[in-house]
């Protein structure tokens, strides 16, 4: 892989692939095998290969899967791109259920070849759908170890932009029937900008288990819960730690870091981690696993944190043995002798050693432990250390840290709260506190949060009751959150009596065990435009916690005003982002069609009932006009066509049958079925068929249809462009799309109806559908 490499076109000037201090620093270290040094340093040299990883608990994985192997990977055969021959794609070996791909194709590459466009198209459109997600290897890996089932309640500390935390709502929603599992996920980031990626990715999941909040990690508040009517404090399940790092396992990726790469970067950023790996700990229950991960190469980033953190738990913690999970991934043991070095070159072997001038830079903690007895106790070998040479990868880090007791310096043990033990490694807990909430955990006297903690522990009690009744979760009124970021409206649960939910309840002849308790609203004022759903369990935590907790999203889009819709009996009609949670609460206004009625309704732009099938006019004879759902069962005497179950909103006008679904995911179907949705955006190329036109066209079209929402999608697209796929925080897999796919794939008429989406305005509904 040649030393020099060009990168995007007005991007980087050319960058050389060498840094001296780094090799010295690495070789030193003997962080590399004896005899691998050349590999090493020729992997970091090449670019990353491009990876995806398939959603897993979606119904359509298996169909995804088949397409990507007898469609798109096929048409990749025998194909060379720059004089290089194309290799087909490999399943990662240690991933599960061969849902995750890595191919020889570098991202650059994918996204400027002529004869690689139709593979790109469907990878930007799948993502878009949240079928598939574009994510670096090495990144999947910390939340398969983190175990999780699907009654967990998991904090993810550092989350932004958010691919690992799309793996952990894909493991709460593991079972499909289930569509509101008990977990929940809550992602945090510090940087605000960076939390509206983290909603745009979680959104594509379609989940209303996740919470996006705003809080920097070292000092993210304890959360309550109420417990069978007493507060208590909430303690996770799993925590996943990602923290902010130097990103030194990122080269092949983020090249400018040969250039920037000195150890200073690791020496400060040591302190951070080791806070906010501390604060996770506090907040893991008894028998939780918490995962601790880089994408550096560093000890001072890595081992030395954890040592630092195992020492100071006095027992309390120790690390898990995973050799036997993942088979397949090739890892290094964690290392138990390393040294600190300055960005001058000078290094020290021990803490005694710095002189007193750089006793700010350097830190104890950086320090590995003198004491072999002690050392030996740690178990540090039981770090996963991944080297790019060994499975073309990135480099990364990895600790599964086990709490088996309170955190020494906490005041008192939580009551556990024991469940029915799950058959897997470590016991499974929903710990509770103290039986008032001013008996709150109390933090470590050294961390900075001290301030932090105290302000807390005055709001808990002063909860304000009023709101509490009025299901009402507005933003925090203390001062010090209202520096950042944009003002989020309030989340306000439906009160038990709203007259608005009686005609819906009727329309959709919604089944009795309908939580509607979990429905809410973003507008405490005015017409409520939009109906979100929550599960039972972030209600819970939302309205215990409105005082301290800076939310930016929760809750998943179920239904959507439609002035229209009054004169039929219901002004409110069913959003595609919400059917799959609605579906089963749904009795009436269901109708079952075949697959041909599903091309048409997805193809055609207002289909005239006289086109659908003989059945399926009949069904629809007897019905009022409004909003339906249209389902598609799989015929199992029928192999060839669709095998996975589809659920579509519709319309249903006087004389015409429409769906209502977001164009990717109407290509995502289309896809399924066979149907070819490809259209080359190059003039030579435009003599694709008379019906494709017809298919885009229609989609163009229905884009404007499509509800203009979320100040989010502007800020995204934006800080997309800014961040070009990568980041400052931990570099950043490739889950944010690039830019320009998205400018390309909005059609000019969609541009138009999203681009301008005011604050207030974000739950506008243009579709109020005449017929």
């Amino acid at each position: 892989g040649g030393g020099v490499f060009q990168g995007w076109a007005g991007g980087y000037p050319e960058i050389v692939k060498e840094n001296e201090l780094f090799e010295r620093y690495y070789r030193e270290l003997g962080i590399v095998p004896a005899g691998e040094w050349g590999a090493f340093m020729a992997a970091l040299r090449e670019p990353l290969p491009a990876t995806l990883r398939i959603t897993g608990y979606r119904s359509h994985a298996k169909e995804i899967l088949h397409c990507l192997k007898e469609k798109y990977f096929k048409e990749l055969q025998n194909l060379e791109v720059d004089g290089q021959k194309v290799e087909m794609p490999q399943s990662l070996s240690w991933y599960p259920e061969e849902l995750a791909w890595h191919t020889n194709l570098s991202r650059k590459i994918l996204r400027k070849s002529p004869q690689l466009e139709k593979f790109h198209q469907f990878l930007v459109s799948e993502t878009e759908c949240g079928n598939i997600s574009r994510q670096e290897a090495v990144s999947m890996i910390p939340p398969l170890l983190l175990n999780v089932n699907p009654h967990h309640k998991i904090l993810d500390m550092c989350a932004a932009p958010g691919s690992k935390t799309a793996q952990l709502i894909e493991m709460l929603h593991a079972d499909m029937n289930v569509p509101f599992p008990k977990g929940f996920v809550i992602a945090n980031d510090v940087d605000n900008k960076r939390c509206y990626l983290l909603v745009h990715q979680a959104k594509r999941l379609n989940s209303p288990c996740i919470m996006v909040v705003n809080h920097d990690a070292s000092s993210i508040p304890n959360l309550q819960i109420d417990v069978d009517g007493r507060k208590e404090v909430l303690f996770y399940d799993r925590i996943l730690c990602d923290v902010p790092c130097s990103g030194d396992g990122t080269m092949r990726k983020n090249i400018d870091v040969w250039k920037k790469w000195t150890t200073q970067n690791s020496l400060q950023l040591h302190g951070l981690q080791l806070r906010i790996a501390t604060r996770g700990v506090e907040q893991l229950a008894e028998g939780g696993r918490m995962v601790y991960s880089t994408c550096s190469l560093n000890p001072i980033e890595n081992e030395a944190v954890i040592a630092s953190l195992l020492e100071k738990s006095q027992g309390a913690l120790e690390l898990a043995d995973v050799s036997s999970e993942l088979p397949g991934l090739k890892r290094m043991p964690g290392i138990t002798k390393w040294k600190v070095m300055l960005k001058d070159g000078q290094w020290f072997e021990e803490w005694k050693d710095v002189p007193s001038n750089r006793q700010t830079q350097i830190r104890p903690t950086m320090f590995p432990v003198k004491d072999e007895e002690k050392l030996k106790a740690m178990n540090l070998e039981r770090c996963l250390r991944i080297l790019p040479h060994h499975q073309n990868t990135g480099g990364f880090f990895v600790a599964v840290l086990i709490k088996k007791s309170p955190m020494p310096w906490n005041k008192r043990q939580p009551k556990v709260h024991q469940k029915l033990p799950q058959r897997t490694g470590d016991t499974e807990v929903t710990a509770a506190n103290s039986d008032n909430s001013s008996e709150c955990i109390t933090e470590e006297p050294t961390l900075a949060e001290n301030e932090e903690s105290k302000t807390m522990k005055e709001l808990q009690n002063s909860d304000t009751e009023q709101s509490k009744k009025e299901g009402v979760c507005g933003p925090p009124p203390s001062k010090k959150m209202k520096l950042f970021g944009f003002k989020e409206d309030p989340f306000v649960f439906l009160p038990e009596d709203d007259p608005l939910f009686l005609p819906i309840q009727k329309f959709y002849a919604l089944d009795p065990s309908f939580p509607k308790m979990n429905l809410l609203t973003r507008t405490q004022e005015g017409k409520k435009r939009q109906l979100y759903m929550v599960s039972k369990e972030l209600r819970n935590v939302l309205l215990n916690n409105s005082e301290k907790m800076k939310v930016i999203n929760t809750g998943i889009k179920v239904w959507s005003r439609n002035s229209d819709g009054e004169q039929f009996g219901c002004a409110f009609r069913l959003a595609q982002e919400g059917i799959y949670t609605l579906y089963p609460f749904i009795h009436a206004r269901i109708i079952s069609v075949c697959i041909e009625d599903v091309k048409i309704l997805l193809t055609q732009e207002n289909p005239f009932l006289s086109k659908f099938s003989s059945e399926t006019q009949k069904k629809i004879k007897d019905m009022a006009m409004g909003s339906i759902v249209l389902k598609y069962d799989p015929d199992p005497e029928k192999p060839d066509d669709l095998q996975c179950p589809i659920v579509l909103c519709g319309w249903q006008g006087k004389t015409s049958l429409r769906a209502f679904v977001p164009k990717n995911e109407r290509l995502h179907y289309l896809r399924m079925m066979g149907v070819e949705v490809f259209k080359a955006k190059r003039k030579e190329e435009e003599s694709e068929s008379k019906t494709e036109e017809e298919v885009q066209h229609r989609l163009a079209q229905t884009e404007e249809g499509m509800d203009v929402e979320d100040k989010e999608r502007d800020l995204v697209t934006k800080m997309e462009a800014e961040i070009g796929e990568e980041s400052s925080q931990s570099p950043v897999e490739s889950s944010a799309m690039e830019v320009e796919n998205k400018i390309e794939d909005l059609d000019q008429s969609s541009k138009n109806a999203n681009s301008h989406v005011s604050q207030e305005s974000k739950d506008v509904d243009t579709s109020n559908v005449k017929d």
